[in-house]
């Protein structure tokens, strides 16, 4: 458990020259400049705005799970190159640069921790790594995750976030669609709670999967979310967009979001989502 908290994200924001490195940051929606321990100790959200920053996800594995309690699963999975891309561009030498740079083997952290003594399958999707992209490592541990809690008797709270589907592995890709809302249906069978909470961007393959099957949606204020871009739906449609299209507000207003929750509220909202649900199952 320990190595799981050791590995945390520094914060990367394009500075001005004379502002030393990792004491200040700008927030890139009100301009307002934050110092680093303050942003930190709001959760990584804007006092002036509320802009949500991104989280790590240690970080956010921290918000939804008591003390140390998460013990990781299947932490040393790693990705193979199915495909065979080559030349400087290699699925290889992508996957190697991504791990060095977040400490983690893949795009994905699952296991078991507590949320308010309450024991929880967690898994937390990291947009650093290869944009979140679901290839068979992702996949097969959020699969995993799914199947061990429904095997433990334990609801499941997932933190999405992606790209889409992680062209290097091709079809192999695509079928972790079926794969993770199998381990779903079969987790709602017992009548197990599962909680998705979208967080900015969660896209393509991933949306149109497991991160809109749940129980109860959640997601991050102005968060996109959608299956293709909207300005690819733009210029497919040629018409306009409504004002707010595909962001979690409008998703909210439209009947997809069941709630849109600041950062701040994340924790307790889900915790208090979890006793009810729990409760209503035990009754």
């Amino acid at each position: 458990m320990s190595s799981f908290f050791s590995r945390r994200l520094g914060f990367n924001r394009t500075r001005k020259k004379d502002i030393p490195k990792g004491v200040f940051t700008k927030c890139p929606s009100c301009g307002e400049m934050l110092s680093q321990a303050d942003l930190e100790k709001n959760l990584f959200v804007c006092r002036a705005c509320q802009y949500h920053f991104p989280m790590d996800r240690v970080s956010r594995v921290e918000l939804l799970s008591d003390g140390e309690s998460f013990e990781e699963w299947d932490g040393n999975l790693s990705s193979l190159d199915p495909l065979k891309f080559t030349g400087t561009d290699s699925y290889e030498a992508k996957l190697k640069s991504n791990q060095e740079k977040t400490g983690f083997k893949d795009a994905v952290s699952i296991g078991r921790a507590k949320l308010d003594g309450r024991e929880i399958g967690l898994g937390v999707m990291d947009f650093s790594f290869l944009a979140a992209s679901m290839g068979s490592v992702v996949g097969e541990k959020i699969t995993r995750l799914i199947e061990k809690s429904t095997e433990l008797d334990l609801p499941v709270v997932l933190v999405c976030a992606s790209g889409g589907a992680r062209m290097y592995e091709g079809m192999l890709s695509l079928m972790q669609m079926a794969k993770t809302s199998g381990a779903l249906a079969r987790h709602a069978e017992k009548g197990l709670p599962y909680i998705p909470i979208l967080t900015h961007p969660t896209t393509a393959g991933v949306m149109a999967s497991f991160a809109t099957l749940g129980d109860v949606i959640l997601a991050a204020p102005q968060a996109l979310i959608g299956f293709a871009g909207p300005r690819v739906i733009k210029e497919t449609t040629l018409q306009d967009l409504p004002e707010g299209f595909q962001r979690s507000e409008f998703l909210r207003d439209k009947g997809l979001i069941d709630r849109v929750v600041p950062r701040g509220e994340l924790r307790k909202t889900v915790s208090e989502l979890l006793d009810m649900m729990m409760s209503a199952r035990e009754a």
